[in-house]
Formats: C-alpha cells, sequence, structure tokens
C-alpha cells in the first residue's frame, strides 16, 4: 500500500508540473539575435577583465575584442526580445496527462515485479562474490586539494614555473579554465617553452571562450606546433581554428593528417569525425572517411614473467619495505638478463636490465647493459646519455669523468651537437682541464638553447661568470 501511495504522488507531481504549464500558456521569445548580442557583450567584458588582470596581453586583447566585434555585427540587429504567452490549452494537457499515467502503469504492469523483495546493493554484491568495500580505504588524491597545495607553494616560491604547469594542469581538471589558462602563462613567463604548455595554454583560452578559437590561443598553437610539429592538441584545435574561420577545406585536410598521425583507438579521433563532418556539411560536402591511424601503443601495464614490472607493479613496489623491494628488484634483474642470453637483441629488455641494475645501485652493470642496448641503436642519444649516467653515478663532483664516459659524451656531440646534458658536461671537463676557451664556446651554446630566465639558464651563466677573461 505505501508503494502505491507512493506511486501515485511521484505520477501526480510529474503530471502537475509538465501540464500546468500548458494549462496557463507558455513564454516565447520574439528575437533570439538579442540573445546573441548579449553573449558577445558579455565576451566583449571578458576580455576586458582578462586584460586587466594580465591573463591577456594588450595585442592579444586587441585581437581578440576585433574578433568578438566582428560577430556582433554579423548578428541581424532586431528590437529586444518580448515575452509573450502562447494561449492555454486544456485538451492538450488533458492528453499529456492521460499519456503520462497510462504510459507508467502500462510499462510497471508490463516490466515490474512488485512481489519481488527488496535486495540491498551490499547483499547484491555478495551474492555476485564481490567484496565490500573497507571502511578505512583510503581515497584517492582530491583535486582540489593538490590544487591548493601547488597555489601554497607558489605563494611562497612564485618564480618556479615547474609548479604553475602542475598547477595549471590541476585546475583544467577542474573545469577552472580561466585559472589554469593564467597559470600556463605566468609558467610560460617564466620560461617554460614546451609545446605541451604552448598547446595547454592555447586549450584553456579555447574552453573559456566555449570553444571559440581566439587569437591568442591561435598564436599559442602555432608556438607549440615550431616545438613540436606533431603535437596533435595544436594541430587539432587549428584545423578547428580553420572551420571557425569558413576554411572547411582546410579545416578537414588538417584534420584528416592528424586522424593517420594517432593511434587507431585514440578517443580523438571521434571529436575528428565529429569536426570533420560539421566541416562538410558547413561546406556543402561530402564529409571524407577518416585514414587509418597507427598501431596502438603497447599497453603499459601488460607484463609477463621477464620483461620487468608494470605500472601498478612499481606503483605496489614503492609501498614495499626496503628489503622486500630490493628483493623483488633483484629477481626481475636475474629473470631479464637469463631471457637476454636467449635473445640478445631485444632493445627493450636490455634497457630494462639498465634501470634495474641502477636501482639496484650496481652502475658498472647498469651501464654494461646500456651499452648492449645502444650497440642494437647506436644513433640514439637518449641510450648513450643513460650508460653515461651510470658510469657518473658515484663519481664525486670534483673529480674528472672516466675515459668511457667522456668518450660517451664525444659520441653524443657527434650525433647530436645541441644536445644539452652533453654541452654542460664538456663544459665542465674543459673547464677542470684548464682550457676555458672551449668551455665557454659549449656553455655559450647551451645557454643560447635554453629558456631566459630559467634555472637551468642562471646556472650556465654562473658558471660561465667562473671562467678566467
Amino acid at each position: 500500500m505505501l508503494f502505491l501511495l507512493l506511486f501515485a504522488a511521484v505520477a501526480l507531481g510529474t503530471v502537475a508540473f509538465v501540464c500546468l504549464p500548458l494549462l496557463r500558456g507558455v513564454p516565447t521569445v520574439a528575437d533570439r539575435g538579442y540573445f546573441d548580442r548579449v553573449v558577445y557583450r558579455d565576451q566583449l567584458t571578458e576580455v576586458e577583465r582578462d586584460l586587466a588582470r594580465g591573463v591577456l596581453r594588450p595585442a592579444e586583447a586587441d585581437s581578440a575584442r576585433l574578433e568578438i566585434q566582428r560577430r556582433l555585427l554579423s548578428v541581424q540587429v532586431g528590437a529586444p526580445g518580448r515575452a509573450t504567452w502562447s494561449a492555454p490549452s486544456p485538451r492538450l494537457a488533458a492528453i499529456v496527462a492521460l499519456l503520462l499515467l497510462g504510459g507508467a502503469v502500462g510499462l510497471y504492469a508490463w516490466l515490474g515485479a512488485p512481489s519481488l523483495p527488496d535486495a540491498p546493493y551490499a547483499a547484491r554484491r555478495a551474492q555476485h562474490g564481490e567484496q565490500p568495500p573497507a571502511a578505512d580505504a583510503a581515497p584517492g588524491l582530491d583535486m582540489r586539494q593538490a590544487a591548493e597545495q601547488f597555489a601554497r607553494k607558489l605563494k611562497a616560491d612564485p618564480a618556479n614555473a615547474d609548479v604553475w604547469v602542475l598547477y595549471a594542469r590541476a585546475e583544467s581538471i577542474l573545469g577552472d579554465y580561466k585559472t589554469a589558462g593564467a597559470a600556463y602563462r605566468h609558467a610560460i613567463d617564466l620560461g617554460q617553452k614546451a609545446p605541451g604548455v604552448f598547446a595547454g595554454y592555447g586549450e584553456m583560452q579555447v574552453l573559456a571562450a566555449d570553444g571559440i578559437v581566439s587569437p591568442g590561443a591561435h598564436d599559442a598553437f602555432i608556438q607549440a606546433l615550431a616545438a613540436d610539429p606533431k603535437n596533435a592538441v595544436a594541430r587539432y584545435y587549428l584545423a578547428l581554428a580553420d572551420g571557425q574561420a569558413g576554411e572547411e577545406k582546410r579545416a578537414i585536410a588538417r584534420w584528416l593528417a592528424l586522424a593517420a598521425d594517432i593511434p587507431d583507438d585514440s578517443p580523438m579521433r571521434e571529436s575528428i569525425a565529429q569536426g570533420v563532418a560539421e566541416a562538410a556539411r558547413a561546406g556543402g560536402i561530402a564529409a571524407p572517411a577518416l585514414p587509418k591511424g597507427t598501431a596502438p601503443p603497447p599497453d603499459p601495464d601488460a607484463t609477463d614473467a621477464h620483461s620487468g614490472p608494470n605500472r601498478s607493479q612499481a606503483a605496489a613496489a614503492a609501498q614495499m619495505p626496503k628489503a622486500e623491494r630490493r628483493q623483488m628488484i633483484e629477481t626481475m634483474a636475474t629473470q631479464l638478463a637469463a631471457r637476454l642470453q636467449r635473445e640478445p637483441n631485444d632493445l627493450a629488455n636490455w634497457l630494462r636490465l639498465g634501470r634495474a641494475y641502477a636501482l639496484l645501485g650496481e652502475t658498472g652493470r647498469s651501464a654494461d647493459a646500456f651499452a648492449r642496448a645502444a650497440a642494437l641503436k647506436p644513433d640514439d642519444v637518449s641510450i648513450k646519455l643513460q650508460e653515461f649516467q651510470a658510469l657518473i653515478a658515484n663519481v664525486p663532483p670534483n673529480e674528472p669523468l672516466p675515459p668511457r664516459a667522456a668518450a660517451l659524451l664525444r659520441q653524443v656531440a657527434a650525433i647530436a651537437p645541441d644536445q644539452p646534458e652533453a654541452l654542460w658536461y664538456l663544459g665542465v671537463e674543459a673547464a677542470r682541464a684548464g682550457d676555458a676557451g672551449a668551455a665557454r664556446r659549449d656553455w655559450t651554446k647551451l645557454l643560447a638553447s635554453l629558456p631566459a630566465g630559467g634555472a637551468d639558464a642562471k646556472l650556465v651563466k654562473r658558471a660561465l661568470d667562473t671562467l678566467p677573461k
């Protein structure tokens, strides 16, 4: 009986909510363009606020203001919308009420089972063999707490560009796109020139503008592509900008090229397909099919008995006592070494073995494993640098580099003359040997490649100042 009363109350409330507007008429608005103009005026106000807060530069604000004004002028001018009321419709209200009540009763009679006893959620979990969550289970990291923690760090050290990037990412996850964009802007001003930072800055501007690629965002994406021509985020939004500018064919071409360069299972392909379809519809052309993408990357959680720990295993290992963690790494290294005796051309496992030995503090064996990997891929300077780091791990700062490490630096410099780590250590060795000219040459070249005002640039400048004139 209680269930029937509750059912009747909910049904009557729903009918009243739906039918009362039909009994008294509904308001209509005469001019929709009025609301478009209100939105664009609000956007102009936001530009002025962002300019006052320093989020936008004057040139960016001028460009954004001109674009919004252009859109404002394109809206047909009309009188402000006046609210009117349509005539009441009791007959329509009665028909809707009968359909709602009759449909609800019919569906429940067909699909419902009022005679079944209730089964609490915990009982259903137990029935399927699931364990209830522990009462003292620790919750995951709260992103709001993380953002607040980054904000406190920035109050104490506002010149820390890396923390500004972390703060921007946290705020972007929380949906505060304007704050995230301002944080990215601070990081860029402090010397963060990574393509992901520029792409993130541009994306936050787009999201804050409800999907409009402003001139400032467009410039950020161009800078991201200058540093990384394959940056997927920048390429996606530049295609979107072309579509918004009426360049539908160019937008489709960019999206198709991007689809061919990302994995087949990338979630971005769905957004690309939607963008291609909308651009084709706007341009009055047939929407082409997306090209086949690249092979999906290997599952980072996939592993076997010999390939080393996956991410979840590594996270679990970090919580182990030190002795147990070392035993686990030793077991993994032994298994890898045995496997590599059978498969000596397995580059990935030589790299895993080198990292495992490094974690164990066995720097000589680590360097030898990286050397075997480097022999399989001799032009990869990153492998040579891992071997180099293993060789110098136990070398005191005031002692010269081992001959093998110095030879590796020269190999790296021959392959990649602008490699920052090689330039730094070659300068250190030259200064230690009394060759101030060579040290100044290497460090000056290194300084030119570093973000101005960053911590690395300051370190190199201090090193240059120590050289004799």
